[in-house]
């Protein structure tokens, strides 16, 4: 049933969504050199790597790494990527991962494919089973501030509650931080 509503909603809201999607592709493209699209390599399900696409707010000469690894984040953002960021729309692309199969609209957040140290202790918390998500009940709670180890924590509580209320209970609470951009650090 969850991954039926995935591909049912994932795939009326990229329709819904086309012209918006195209627009700010157009306002990547023409802000900064490079595509509109940036390819991240995540973990997946059982930890095997998918390519996940979010709107590209980095320069394309910036290091592979998390944003809060880097030195000076600000400095390989886009001209628009401050903002994509903080509205969260540069997540929209993910609509594709989710009607592909690779995510679901809600599981844990996907993480880098050189972040060993979430990978390793959501592996011992049996989080891997999961399907990774758009939004999930660590971004709820705290979203950027939480650490690695509540993070997991976190995960983990879903794996046990997980359900289709719990699943809607998770979405509608994603509006508000993201309208209001609560608790991103970029």
């Amino acid at each position: 049933m969850k991954r039926l509503f995935d591909a049912a909603a994932s795939g009326a809201a990229l329709l819904l969504l086309a012209i918006p999607l195209l627009t700010l592709a157009a306002v990547v493209r023409l802000t900064s050199p490079g595509p509109a699209l940036h390819w991240s390599q995540r973990v997946g399900r059982h930890n095997v790597l998918f390519a996940m696409p979010k709107f590209r707010t980095m320069r394309i000469d910036a290091p592979q790494v998390a944003t809060h690894l880097l030195e000076n984040p600000d400095r390989w953002l886009t001209p628009p990527g401050a903002f994509l960021r903080r509205t969260s729309l540069d997540e929209l692309p993910q609509l594709w991962s989710v009607l592909v199969g690779d995510m679901s609209l809600v599981g844990p957040r996907p993480a880098l494919f050189n972040q060993d140290d979430l990978v390793a202790l959501r592996t011992a918390a049996g989080v891997e089973a999961l399907r990774p998500g758009v939004t999930g009940w660590a971004q709820i709670n705290g979203r950027d501030e939480v650490s690695i180890p509540e993070k997991v924590a976190l995960d983990a509580e879903y794996l046990r509650r997980q359900g289709f209320w719990f699943d809607l209970r998770i979405l509608a609470a994603t509006v508000l931080p993201v309208v209001t951009g609560k608790d991103v650090t970029r």
